[in-house]
């Protein structure tokens, strides 16, 4: 097939969309929605017996097919506690990063909990001992500009870049710290100094792929992986929400693809795309084959991207996760007797939205530049009805969730909860099992890394993990789980005014 036909893919993840970075991984990576991975409640722990479903093709075994190089550069979170679950067993050649969800951007230690501590750098399926030390936005960039150096630019190649920037601990060197000493909110400063890094990251890398011949048939794509965190620098203004939850602060991401071969560029695309549409748009681009009968959630929204016509896309599933504690009003008579109402969910059709049982903090929070903006504007969460249970948003004409529509429009209503009881019926079991013990890293050196056997059965792939009844003691320390939670929400109202 002729090179031009066969195009060189770079995929940047910074920091759509999921609420959670997993979630936008895992979108990318697997062929569909959540509810048919198993992985719809939270994020997977270090310490989880738990990763991608073993039974799926993923986007780098389908690019692999069509004859590409694959590489991965950056944070994984997609499980590790069997080797088959590794970057390298699904699908990519080489594999240089981190393993869990958080690291340290200099050392690479990564904790999940007092005394759980242990390094996190990884070169395929080995530890990379002794190479901290290197900011990780820096770190990353360094070694694809290598991957590029040697590869030849006559096989195509696919780079998931996925950098660990702009999550916390934020860390940022001191010298692109500079440029914002004037910014009075300190958590906001050092954001905007590690988006800095990023962007120069950005530069270098596109400048390596114009200095060994790979520029002219390139497509870079630049997205988001979940909604900002304002208490740790972030910004969703005037979105409402944050990172974390379904509204649009939550889920709405912003992207860019930059390539020669765009056929419409410099423009703004408003159509509507999900973090699975990648798969089958990539592997498409790359002359691979994909088709609905693959199960496939994702469209192909190349020709929307490069040519301006109008995206496949109707709907979006957010998510639907009957493991989320349920909301205290919501019923099955509340949602017309099609839905339970307190199950946490979120979609979206067309111009509508409709978010079920809890949907998270809702709050506007402005960033530092608009410290004294209006208090109303602040106030507007303050006197929703926590009673509520099923919202409903025009989000095309209100994209800030300002106007709730649900008593005006019950016949939405009524259709949106119907896709969802549709969408559940082909739901599978949530796997969320337990922690294991034998992943604790002092067992394996001080590094985290598998710890069960590729042959060992579990029986967390075929069951549910239904919620156990709590005894007196448990309900005790359930209620002061939430005195605790609501004076972390009470100091998180509180920085986030500062910024």
């Amino acid at each position: 097939m002729p090179l031009r036909r066969r195009p060189q893919l770079l995929r940047n993840q910074g920091n759509s969309c999921g609420m959670w970075s997993r979630q936008a991984r895992e979108g990318y990576s697997a062929i569909g929605y959540q509810i048919h991975t198993g992985l719809q409640h939270s994020i997977i722990r270090p310490r989880q017996p738990n990763c991608l479903p073993l039974d799926q093709v993923t986007l780098p075994q389908k690019l692999q097919e069509a004859g590409y190089a694959t590489h991965m550069v950056g944070k994984w979170h997609l499980g590790f506690y069997k080797k088959e679950c590794l970057p390298t067993r699904r699908g990519f050649d080489t594999y240089f990063g981190s393993l869990t969800g958080s690291v340290d951007y200099y050392t690479y230690d990564s904790c999940d909990g007092p005394g759980l501590c242990g390094y996190d750098l990884h070169e395929g399926e080995t530890v990379a001992w002794g190479r901290g030390g290197k900011f990780s936005t820096h770190l990353y960039t360094q070694r694809v500009r290598k991957i590029l150096a040697a590869h030849d630019p006559r096989q195509p190649i696919f780079i998931f870049l996925s950098f660990q920037a702009v999550h916390t601990p934020l860390r940022p060197p001191k010298g692109y710290i500079y440029p914002y000493r004037g910014m009075g909110n300190v958590a906001r400063r050092k954001y905007a100094a590690t988006v800095s890094v990023v962007d120069e990251a950005v530069r270098n890398v596109t400048y390596a792929l114009r200095k060994y011949g790979y520029y002219r048939n390139s497509v870079i794509i630049f997205s988001t992986d979940n909604g900002g965190q304002p208490f740790a620098g972030g910004s969703n203004w005037p979105l409402r929400g944050r990172k974390g939850t379904y509204w649009e602060g939550g889920v709405r991401g912003l992207g860019f693809v930059h390539s020669p071969l765009l056929r419409r560029r410099r423009r703004v695309s408003r159509e509507l795309v999900h973090i699975t549409d990648w798969y089958p748009t990539l592997v498409s681009l790359a002359g691979g084959n994909v088709s609905q009968s693959d199960g496939l959630d994702g469209h192909d929204v190349w020709p929307a991207i490069s040519e301006g016509k109008e995206s496949p896309r109707r709907e979006i599933l957010h998510n639907i996760d009957p493991l989320h504690a349920r909301a205290r009003h919501g019923s099955l008579r509340h949602g017309f007797r099609l839905w339970d109402t307190a199950v946490q969910a979120a979609i979206r059709v067309g111009d509508w939205k409709l978010l079920t049982g809890d949907p998270g903090h809702g709050d506007w929070i402005p960033p530092q530049t608009l410290a004294n903006f209006p208090g109303r504007w602040w106030n507007l969460e303050r006197r929703a009805d926590v009673r509520r249970s099923v919202w409903l948003f025009n989000v095309t004409a209100d994209p800030y969730e300002r106007h709730e529509l649900s008593a005006r429009r019950p016949d939405v209503v009524r259709q949106l909860l119907a896709r969802l009881a549709h969408h559940n019926r082909t739901a599978v079991p949530v796997r969320y099992p337990g922690e294991d013990p034998r992943a604790n890293p002092e067992l394996h050196g001080g590094a985290w890394g598998p710890w069960a056997d590729d042959e060992e059965e579990d029986d967390v792939w075929d069951r549910a993990y239904p919620r156990k009844s709590r005894n007196k003691k448990q309900r005790k320390k359930c209620r002061l789980c939430k005195l605790r939670s609501f004076f972390r929400k009470l100091n998180t109202r509180i920085m986030s005014n500062r910024i």
